[in-house]
């Protein structure tokens, strides 16, 4: 039925956004099945449908193309209507569970450093090339992504770094998509309210390596015991990196402070601003990746050095009296760990270490206490705070994450909801020299309650109750 010649200049996911000769695709959610909106997508103006059930009453004028999975098809779709941009852009994709966004950032501005117009796709930030777009998921939908593809293209664009969610996977949002390269950092656990098990979350993240082509590389950390089983199906060309192990890259940590890094990379010693092992790691997938696209070793080390930290990730601020403030996205227990082992490595004896932390509300449970246990088994003092709690009742998350507080760390432990009145309450705590770790919101500049984001930036907060204080 329809015309299946008709001109098609907009591509939908939402029917309330369709236009005049739109394509809607009606995608069955979790919550909602967008079936339900094919006739007011027809309404407003579509001329073609893609769907897994054909309507009861076709219309005449319209197209309907039947698919087993619309979500999984959406991909192919984008792709197709933006004229593959992908293929004709340096496309390199990054996976794991910590990592991916420090990863992406810095080879955005190491490659922009070199005189190469880039774009960016992010957790914190989407960029096109220098122009700023708002993120509002780790990747986003299927045909926003091509769109902003395109729009590299346009502004003369040749590469792309970009971060890969297990989500975004398994949901068919890179589906169509050409890598020129993937890199995965690490995998711990995460996002088990969605994938349900660790091996379900572990194959989401193998199946962007098995599907990457043969003429793309695939870069893992050999230091991570899934490293191996990442790519070890892959057609593409298979690249490892590591501190401690045989590979490919390797650079050596030499010092380490809250200033940043001293790291040696064969013969050449480098300091970096970035702090601890965590961004060794992260420095060094870098590294590996820009020398595989053809940069060479010198110019690599020469522009990575100049860079700054990455927002939101190991933040470091000082109060007038010498207290040393962290801000940190860590929000699995695998991150808060490596967060709290750097300070541990780096401080002197006698500071006191206080960690100010909570969990995000609709999102994995079963990661609460392991967070608590994590954070009283590594600090001097602990406050369990408010995170986004969403829907959720804050307390109740609070005691979730309390609840795996070993006996002999109880005493260490503080309950406070409200987040600004715990990061005041973890300064009034501390004398000079101390350091306040305030984990899990990181670059985020809201705190989302019932559905609402509030303003909240922990940097600003704890800067804030510094001056209020005058600590």
């Amino acid at each position: 039925m329809g015309d299946q010649d008709a001109y098609i200049d907009k591509l939908c996911l939402d029917s309330r956004k369709v236009e005049n000769n739109s394509m809607f695709f009606a995608v069955k959610g979790t919550l909602v099945d967008a079936h339900q909106y094919i006739d007011q997508a027809i309404q407003s103006g579509a001329s073609c449908i893609v769907c897994s059930d054909l309507p009861e009453k076709l219309v005449n004028q319209v197209v309907y193309i039947q698919v087993d999975d619309v979500q999984q098809s959406c991909g192919y779709f984008a792709s197709e209507f933006y004229e593959n941009p992908s293929s004709k852009l340096k496309l390199c994709g990054v996976t794991g569970t910590n990592g991916k966004t420090s990863v992406c950032t810095m080879l955005y501005e190491l490659f922009r450093s070199l005189g190469n117009h880039c774009g960016l796709l992010s957790t914190v930030e989407n960029r096109v090339d220098s122009e700023l777009r708002p993120s509002t998921h780790t990747t986003p939908d299927p045909i926003s992504l091509n769109e902003l593809l395109n729009e590299m293209l346009e502004v003369g664009c040749e590469y792309c770094f970009m971060e890969v969610s297990s989500h975004a996977i398994v949901q068919g949002r890179i589906n169509g998509l050409h890598f020129s390269g993937g890199v995965f950092t690490n995998i711990t656990h995460d996002h088990l309210d969605y994938h349900g098990t660790f091996d379900n979350y572990l194959n989401a993240k193998k199946q962007f390596f098995d599907e990457l082509g043969e003429e793309a590389f695939a870069l893992s950390n050999n230091d991570d015991r899934n490293g191996k089983v990442m790519t070890q199906n892959s057609s593409a060309s298979r690249y490892t990196y590591s501190l401690k192990s045989v590979s490919d890259f390797k650079c050596k940590i030499i010092e380490s402070d809250f200033e940043g890094l001293l790291l040696k990379f064969d013969q050449d010693e480098v300091w970096f601003r970035a702090v601890g092992e965590f961004n060794a790691y992260n420095l060094l997938a870098v590294y590996s990746v820009a020398f595989l696209f053809g940069v060479s070793h010198a110019e690599i080390l020469t522009k990575l050095s100049a860079l700054g930290r990455v927002n939101g990730r190991f933040e470091v601020y000082r109060s007038k009296s010498g207290v040393i403030g962290v801000i940190d996205y860590a929000h699995t227990p695998d991150a808060l760990e490596n967060v709290l082992s750097t300070i541990q490595n780096i401080r002197s004896a006698g500071e006191q270490l206080l960690t100010v932390m909570g969990c995000g509300g609709n999102r994995d449970k079963t990661k609460r206490p392991m967070m608590g246990k994590v954070a009283s088994r590594m600090s001097d003092k602990v406050i369990v705070t408010s995170d986004n709690p969403r829907d959720e009742d804050p307390e109740q998350i609070i005691e979730e994450v309390i609840a795996g507080v070993e006996i002999s760390d109880k005493k260490k432990v503080l309950k406070i909801s409200d987040r600004r009145e715990a990061i005041r309450t973890a300064v009034m705590l501390s004398k000079a020299s101390d350091i306040i770790l305030i984990a899990g919101k990181g670059h985020e500049t809201y705190q989302e309650i019932k559905g609402v984001k509030y303003p909240f930036d922990d940097r600003q907060i704890l800067q804030e109750v510094f001056n209020e204080i005058n600590a």
